[in-house]
């Protein structure tokens, strides 16, 4: 029995010496780790706070853009940007509101919309078709180059054919039959290798509307 206690007490005292040298950075590390934990949590909880608001708010411009009524779309818009450009919610916002001012000949306004959308959507898609949008408005005032400039970029896949294929409509609008034809031909091959992965039907019916209008070219391959 005192062999047992006299063991216990150097194990006691090997620990207590132990705790002496690591006890204060064991400690550190637990209340930085407990800290952290709280941290990641609340920030959790903000962010689940944040888009349940913008859902509330986007739900709301949805509405007043069913109903045709531009100036609400266009506050609700602009609210998603300031206070919850961080949500998907804000991309989506700006698009529908420019689609919007579009229709109602307003495309000033809606240039500004796709032009955020474009640079700070945080999602990848929504940004690559706000620029695809951009790009066909100022096709549509004839602000070419700019409109040129939109598209770049190399967009994700399921944008590359619609890019191409906006670059060839911009080029026959500024009488470039050359650039127009390769550029129908890049959506053509684009919308080819889109179909292998896929069934061809779904892509049928948009290849023949851009094999249309690059065979109007009369250019060569």
């Amino acid at each position: 029995m005192a062999t047992y206690d006299l063991e216990e007490q150097e194990q006691l005292a090997e620990l207590k010496t132990w705790w002496q040298q690591y006890g204060n950075r064991i400690t550190s590390i637990a209340v930085a780790l407990a800290l952290a934990v709280a941290a990641w949590q609340g920030w959790q909880w903000w962010q689940h706070q944040q888009s349940a608001k913008a859902s509330a708010i986007y739900s709301g411009l949805q509405q007043a853009a069913e109903q045709k009524d531009t100036k609400r779309v266009k506050e609700l818009a602009g609210e998603l940007i300031e206070k919850y450009s961080g949500t998907s919610y804000a991309g989506m916002g700006a698009l529908i509101a420019a689609r919007i001012q579009v229709d109602q000949g307003d495309s000033k306004n809606a240039r500004v919309q796709l032009a955020w959308a474009a640079d700070h959507a945080n999602d990848i898609g929504l940004r690559a078709l706000a620029r695809l949008r951009l790009a066909t408005v100022l096709l549509d005032e004839k602000s070419y180059d700019e409109a040129l400039k939109q598209l770049v970029v190399e967009p994700p896949a399921p944008f590359a054919a619609r890019y191409a294929d906006v670059r060839g409509d911009i080029y026959v609008a500024q009488g470039k039959p050359a650039e127009a034809a390769k550029s129908y031909d890049d959506a053509l091959a684009r919308i080819d290798a889109a179909a292998k992965a896929e069934e061809v039907a779904r892509h049928q019916a948009y290849r023949e509307l851009v094999q249309t209008k690059r065979d109007a070219l009369g250019v060569s391959q």
